[in-house]
């Protein structure tokens, strides 16, 4: 038996007993929130990194730039964050696609400004 066979059978009774066991919808779920707060953290990590690195260049910025860059991160997590229910209405979607267009338009500027520098 190749190992790729192998691998999707064992996928496969893995699916099935979550789908056949009693409790294994919940416990799915925990598994699940567990994954999610897993990554949640990872991602708070590396941008803990990144700013530790990177922070000389974010300094030099300017208050201008700076707050710029802080204030789009800021509007892209929460959009992020109130995407399922932004979602479920059509003013809302426009409301989340305006946010993330604002946040990621705001990026590229502090982009454009730091290139324009080489520093």
């Amino acid at each position: 038996m190749s190992t790729g066979l192998r691998n999707t059978l064992i996928v496969f009774a893995i699916a099935a007993a979550v789908h056949f066991v009693p409790g294994g919808g919940s416990t799915a779920d925990t598994v699940g929130a567990l994954l999610s707060i897993a990554i949640t953290v990872c991602f708070v990590l590396i941008g803990a990194r990144l700013y530790r690195e990177n922070r000389v260049e974010i300094f030099s910025l300017g208050d201008r730039h700076r707050g710029l860059l802080y204030g789009a991160l800021g509007v892209a997590v929460f959009a992020m964050a109130a995407r399922r229910e932004l979602w479920e209405t059509g003013a809302g979607l426009l409301l989340w696609m305006l946010l993330i267009g604002g946040a990621s338009y705001a990026l590229v500027q502090v982009y454009r400004y730091y290139k324009s520098y080489s520093f």
